[in-house]
């Protein structure tokens, strides 16, 4: 969606922090920031962060207000890939100067089958992640707009269609 998203458009991601640990090629500054607990929860009492949740038992996810600052210092616009909550905290600090897309999947059981073949989820993380999925669908309606990602390319069009149309 990444490349997608910017083609004629000036927009940047915004880069998440994390305290959970690197998978596979991710690196520190460009798929995440990442963080010890620690490091996390200073940032948290500093009042770092534009948004933060415990998305998971132990594992927080937030976005540093200085990656806002980095983005719009770029002259662009920010493009959030966040959690559902997150999402919701943002779209209420920014009001309609915010679009909040809701990105669901055509089932829980066409979900299960992705998560399955990326093949990076235990049994047990797989279960997790898919009660979480169950949770965030009930926030659907507090969205702007919802784009089915049933087939990647076409998903990916809708919202580069939504975006422009917002930002015009």
């Amino acid at each position: 969606m990444k490349h997608v998203l910017g083609q004629g458009l000036s927009l940047s991601f915004s880069i998440s922090a994390t305290n959970r640990l690197p998978r596979g090629n991710e690196k520190n500054g460009r798929d995440y920031y990442f963080l010890s607990t620690a490091e996390f929860k200073e940032k948290v009492v500093c009042g770092e962060f534009l948004e933060w949740e415990e998305v998971y038992p132990g594992r927080f996810y937030g976005t540093l207000r200085s990656e806002v600052s980095r983005i719009w210092a770029d002259g662009k616009s920010v493009v959030f890939d966040i959690d559902v909550l997150g999402g919701l905290n943002i779209k209420e600090q920014f009001g309609e100067q915010a679009l909040a897309i809701f990105i669901k999947p055509p089932s829980m059981e066409s979900l299960r089958e992705r998560l399955e073949i990326r093949g990076t989820e235990t049994e047990e993380s797989l279960k997790e992640r898919l009660a979480k999925a169950e949770f965030e669908l009930s926030f659907e309606d507090r969205f702007d707009v919802t784009v089915v990602n049933e087939r990647l390319e076409k998903a990916q069009q809708e919202v580069v269609a939504i975006v422009k149309n917002f930002i015009q």
